[in-house]
């Protein structure tokens, strides 16, 4: 009995090897070729759920494929419902490897093939030079163990069956949650769908499981690829947290759907093998099932997909997405401008002090990295977009001349400040200049340039005194940082970069300068004895 029992471990290792090297070559051997199907296939969730489907395929990992889309969600290359469709279609790429069981696994002597296929694939790997015909080396030679891993589970498997009634064994008083949470578990502990499967085909092919006892552990197998999902997004973005729960909806609907019909199901797989006059063995029985159901699952979501998405969009909103978001901005007072422009006042004021506070992290928080700005830099230039879009929809014809003058002036701004958000990024790396060595004899007076843009960037209205002596201190920065280009103090490419963060940061102070001039339509319609914003504005 322990010696079977190390063969079963035996066997599921050889197997998990196997699934590694395989997925490792093949991504390895099509290079760029995969993130150009996944980048550039998913213009429609419909096409996603297409190249999941054959990406998968080829890769032979479902979690793969979910974790790449997962990045692309972080950096943005693909929308919600792009990505939704890809793991839904890597839900149903991921049955190729039970037919592959199926087909190959259990219809001859495995090793007749297995052994010389193996040492094809060291061969190539060993001694080709050229690394993509490396890793088809490794991916053949992966191929090879998937089928002795698996040969070895089958005869230990059905060592174990040996002497004994699977029904009084396995049937007694054990219902099919019990069969669920068994495949659920050996996806969760092994992180590989593949190899659950493997384990499940293998037992059902050994008699240790009944048909419809594997059909449940099976089921649980496909809803145990979440855990990967949910493991690969516990520090990502709220998109990516979105996607990790609609592949849970996905499975957890398509789950219950198939246990719920699932006397229904093993008759149909019966009726489709029938109809194509298969020779079946347990294992093609549940390859067919797994087929049927990830079908069945695809065919509810699909349609659902688009409503789904905004369902999610509304879930695990960031800190960012909320302040994206306008909260004044009412299409209703689109036709009365008079009222809107009281909207436009309170959206104006949030951005400022959005902005504000991305361009004092920037001067103030260490070990800030490039990265962590983006999503505040999105943020702001969602809302920027959001106000200009808002004023440009206003009915013109309506408003009084000084309505106009005033929105002018806000509009004015948010082009100011579309620019500083733009900029920002070159004040985190003038504040990093400081640590290196060779810009050392300049941290003296670039203190000084950090400490007064703190003063400007702090202000509520336009600072004459500090602008100018922030212009001061930077044409004595650049004078230095050139004269030391000339002597060599400092590299050519080095001074260079730092030059033009340098003009960057002056261009961004001038901007933002120029946006503490604004001031709320409100107020300005509350004076109209005083100079227009149209006369007054730069």
């Amino acid at each position: 009995m322990t010696s079977t029992l190390f063969q079963i471990l035996g066997g599921l290792a050889l197997f998990l090897l196997a699934m590694e090297m395989m997925t490792n070559g093949l991504k390895s051997a099509a290079g760029h070729h995969l993130r150009h199907m996944l980048g550039h296939w998913t213009r429609t969730p419909l096409s996603g759920f297409g190249a999941g489907i054959l990406i998968t395929g080829i890769v032979q990992s479902s979690s793969a494929v979910t974790v790449a889309t997962i990045g692309f969600v972080n950096a943005g290359l693909l929308n919600l419902a792009q990505s939704l469709g890809v793991v839904f279609g890597a839900n149903l790429g991921t049955t190729m490897t039970g037919w592959l069981v199926s087909l190959v696994g259990f219809g001859f002597k495995i090793e007749a093939f297995a052994m010389p296929l193996l040492a094809t694939g060291v061969a190539i790997k060993l001694l080709s030079r050229e690394q993509r015909n490396q890793s088809l080396g490794e991916a053949l030679a992966g191929f090879a163990l998937f089928f002795l891993g698996l040969s070895v589970l089958k005869d230990s498997l059905g060592q174990l069956t040996v002497g004994l009634d699977s029904a009084d064994v396995l049937g007694q008083g054990l219902m099919l949650p019990l069969f669920v949470l068994f495949g659920f578990l050996a996806t969760v502990l092994t992180q590989s769908s593949s190899a659950a499967l493997a384990i499940i085909l293998s037992a059902a092919a050994s008699n240790l499981l009944s048909l419809q006892d594997a059909a449940a552990a099976v089921i649980g197998a496909n809803l145990g690829t979440t855990s990967t999902a949910a493991i690969a997004v516990l520090k990502a973005t709220a998109n990516a947290r979105r996607l990790a729960l609609g592949h849970v909806i996905f499975n957890l609907v398509t789950g219950a759907i198939a246990i719920l019909i699932l006397p229904i199901m093993l008759w149909l797989v019966a009726a489709v093998t029938n109809w194509l006059e298969l020779n079946t063995n347990a294992a093609m029985s549940l390859a067919i099932f797994h087929t049927l159901f990830n079908l069945l699952g695809a065919a509810i979501m699909l349609p659902l997909l688009q409503p789904l998405a905004r369902v999610l969009g509304r879930m695990f909103r960031s800190k960012e997405e909320d302040n994206a978001q306008p909260r004044f901005l009412d299409d209703t007072l689109i036709n009365t401008p008079e009222l809107a422009v009281g909207a436009v006042d309170q959206e104006m004021k949030r951005l400022i002090a959005l902005i504000r506070g991305l361009l004092r992290v920037c001067v103030d928080r260490e070990a800030l990295k490039p990265a962590q700005l983006e999503p505040k830099t999105a943020a702001a230039q969602s809302l920027n977009e959001a106000i200009s879009d808002y004023i440009s929809r206003l009915r013109a014809e309506k408003m009084h001349s000084s309505t106009v003058d005033a929105l002018t002036l806000s509009i004015r701004t948010c082009r100011y400040l579309a620019e500083a958000i733009e900029l920002a990024p070159a004040l985190l790396r003038l504040r990093e200049a400081q640590d290196k060595p060779d810009l050392a004899p300049l941290n003296a007076a670039l203190d000084r340039y950090l400490d007064t843009l703190r003063k400007l960037i702090a202000s509520d209205n336009e600072q004459p005194d500090t602008f100018a002596e922030a212009g001061r201190i930077y044409h004595q920065l650049k004078s230095s940082l050139l004269a030391m280009i000339v002597r060599g103090d400092v590299p050519t490419g080095t001074g260079e970069r730092s030059l033009d963060d340098l003009s960057s940061v002056r261009r961004l102070s001038d901007q933002w300068n120029k946006s503490l001039s604004w001031q709320s339509a409100t107020a300005l319609l509350d004076r109209p004895d005083q100079e227009s914003p149209s006369e007054n504005g730069q």
